[in-house]
């Protein structure tokens, strides 16, 4: 099998391939022998009938598209691999000739990994954003835990105040009619969460358990449902009673019962060094993707469609698979929302670009520098695998299989990368 490829453009070539007469005439046979079981000869029997005398009575076209998906796959295939050339999608096919003693000539033009012309990615003055801890972020931890351990306790001799949690019944109606949703017994708000519409909350407060009130709101201009947007409404309202959160004590008993720790002070040093870590992987995060950002602003290239797609595939999938954990499928999700696959597939679109841009710079990177994963990278990236998943670094790494350690290996490769970036960068910390 011989082949040739023009290229069309940085991300497209188009390939000639050309099968030898008596290759074909092999794969026709083959394509005789599949189907004469199916072709009705008069006087013989179906799968009897000779070979020629199908063809006279059909033409020998009968099996061309038989005989052209036996062997074309492995046409391109050797064609991909003589021409050393990544395709991104499938083929758009043409056949120039086929049959008639003929050798099977097939072009084809398909989108390839282009070409990415670096500019600099070296030096690239971009910031890290600052990981400092402050103690304002310490004692905001330990009042997110506070609220987490409060009690609720009844309070019978006053009015609604403001973070009381009320159990209400309500009814709402737009231009005196009932709506959708608008009616509940029984629910529970904490003022001033903003759970409810502008304004709500605030006209409760000051009621007596038992009292009954309208309140009168607005629906915002954006609000989810189109028929209530902008919609004066009034909400008749029964308080039915109020409780309130009684925060612990801040002490040493308090961190005893909250964590391993015996006084405030170790459980505070332990909040920090986490909000430190925590903030520490952010900033890198962020430092390590304004890198890569600024290296694809300074590069060119011409994304095939195919590539975008697939990456879109991968994120559809991604948010299919969190919402199974949640209990809810894409499907149901979609029309909950009122949104069509490619409505969702849009939205990723810009995205997906984004990312595979990002994806070919640091591959071109890598080849530019020669950049090779460590050993000691590699093992790196199985033991953070192996501590998601719960497992031992050297258990995790045995249950692996070829195609996993090599998308392993390629984690690890991209991690020197963008440490090569990190410490070449003007303002690197």
């Amino acid at each position: 099998m011989n082949s040739t490829m023009e290229k069309v453009s940085s991300n497209k070539v188009k390939l000639r391939m050309e099968l030898d007469a008596e290759a074909f005439e092999q794969a026709m046979q083959k394509a005789y022998l599949k189907l004469r079981g199916r072709i009705n000869v008069p006087g013989f029997r179906k799968g009897k009938a000779p070979r020629k005398l199908i063809e006279r009575m059909y033409g020998e076209s009968i099996f061309y598209e038989e005989a052209f998906d036996e062997v074309f796959p492995g046409m391109y295939e050797e064609a991909v691999k003589a021409l050393d050339i990544e395709p991104v999608g499938q083929p758009d096919v043409d056949i120039e000739t086929i049959g008639g003693g003929q050798a099977l000539v097939v072009t084809g033009e398909v989108y390839v990994k282009p070409e990415v012309t670096l500019g600099q990615y070296k030096g690239l003055d971009v910031q890290r954003e600052d990981d400092t801890v402050d103690d304002e972020a310490v004692e905001q931890e330990i009042g997110r835990v506070r609220q987490r351990n409060a009690r609720e306790e009844e309070v019978t001799d006053r009015a609604v105040q403001d973070d009381d949690i009320v159990n209400l019944d309500y009814a709402g109606t737009v231009d005196g009619e009932a709506f959708e949703g608008g009616t509940a017994q029984g629910q529970s708000l904490t003022i001033g969460s903003g759970q409810f519409i502008p304004g709500f909350e605030e006209q409760m407060v000051g009621m007596q358990i038992g009292e009954e009130r309208d309140i009168h709101v607005r629906f915002p201009d954006e609000y989810h449902a189109e028929a209530l947007k902008g919609k004066d409404a009034v909400f008749h309202v029964k308080v039915n009673g109020i409780r309130t959160r009684e925060l612990p004590e801040l002490d040493d008993e308090f961190a005893k019962d909250v964590s391993e720790f015996d006084t405030l002070d170790e459980y505070k040093a332990d909040i920090r060094a986490k909000l430190e870590a925590e903030a520490a992987r952010r900033a890198d995060a962020q430092f390590e993707n304004a890198l890569v950002d600024a290296a694809v602003k300074n590069a060119e290239m011409e994304v095939p469609p195919p590539m975008i797609e697939r990456q879109i595939d991968v994120m559809v999938r991604d948010m299919g698979m969190r919402l199974a954990y949640q209990g809810m499928r894409l499907e149901d999700f979609l029309k909950y929302t009122g949104q069509t696959m490619d409505d969702m597939r849009g939205q990723y679109r810009e995205e997906a670009e984004k990312r595979v841009r990002g994806e070919l710079v640091l591959e071109a990177i890598r080849k530019a520098e020669g950049v090779e994963p460590t050993e000691e990278g590699v093992n790196d990236v199985v033991a953070r695998y192996a501590s998601q998943s719960g497992q031992e670094a050297e258990a995790f790494r045995q249950s692996l299989t070829e195609e996993q350690m090599r998308y392993i290996t390629e984690d690890a490769a991209t991690i020197a990368v963008l440490d090569l970036l990190k410490k070449e960068a003007k303002k690197a910390e």
